[in-house]
């Protein structure tokens, strides 16, 4: 079965979809058949890996709110190994049209079922908040991502977060765990920086990636050419780093697996 990577923070502008493409793009690149499922209305995730939203006969709306099936949806991206499963603005109503459903925060999970055992990893972009499009999320599951800013107000958001987890732990998902925290917009020549990634580190010396993703105006500009910087500039320390992501979650299951975990499975392309 996929492993499905919840990345989230409520807090927004922290770099979390730039998490959510590149690491998704880095996996794929390894070759791990990786599907990235936007669930933010604004569609970013779609959009930097090239998806023109005029042009879609679907989206995850329509997966959550009319049942239809994900795999009608998903798209295929530049990268053989990861395809895309889009979000557009329909999607900023599907809060109000969940509150009266039938297992509201399961839709998700139910929606997945049929693809885990299609891909090695599944990665779910978030909205930058804890409504229930997000409960969704985590309801559906097995780990969560943290993207962490390196600036002022990041560790008063991760509380907040952890909180959530929490919650959904004991009354939804018991099988949640926290994967880990990505450390990024560092700026080595900013003493914030240093600080807010010492004290990371010191709380929660488990969960913090060693790989740092930096301030990098190459990962910034990919978006606009609707490229993953993987494919936008190989060589740029942004790019550096999220392929180093990549490879410290792949070896985290590597490790689990030894511990007797069950492998992900995924079919040959």
């Amino acid at each position: 079965m996929g492993r499905v990577l919840c990345i989230s923070n409520q807090k927004g502008g922290v770099g979390k979809t730039t998490t959510a493409i590149n690491l998704a793009a880095s996996l794929a690149a390894a070759e791990r058949k990786t599907l990235l499922i936007d669930l933010d209305p604004q569609g970013n995730a779609g959009s930097g890996l090239g998806i023109d939203k005029t042009q879609l006969q679907g989206s995850v709306y329509d997966a959550l709110i009319d049942g239809q099936p994900l795999a009608e949806v998903l798209l295929p991206t530049e990268l053989r190994f990861l395809d895309v499963v889009p979000a557009t603005s329909d999607l900023t109503g599907a809060e109000v049209e969940l509150v009266n459903m039938e297992h509201r925060e399961l839709r998700l999970k139910q929606a997945l079922e049929p693809l885990k055992r299609k891909y090695d990893y599944i990665l779910i972009d978030c909205p930058p908040s804890l409504g229930l499009l997000t409960l969704n999320a985590l309801a559906a599951a097995d780990a969560v991502l943290i993207p962490l800013q390196t600036e002022y107000y990041a560790m008063e958001g991760l509380a907040q977060l952890m909180s959530t987890v929490e919650l959904v732990q004991q009354q939804l998902n018991p099988k949640l765990t926290l994967e880990g925290i990505v450390l990024t917009m560092f700026d080595p020549r900013a003493n914030i920086s240093h600080q807010v990634s010492d004290e990371v580190r010191r709380v929660f010396p488990q969960l913090v990636f060693n790989t740092v993703v930096p301030r990098n105006v190459r990962l910034a500009e990919s978006p606009s050419f609707g490229k993953p910087v993987l494919l936008y500039d190989i060589r740029s320390k942004g790019c550096e780093a999220y392929l180093g992501v990549a490879r410290e979650l792949l070896r985290r299951e590597k490790a689990r697996l030894k511990k007797g975990a069950p492998a992900p499975h995924a079919s040959a392309r």
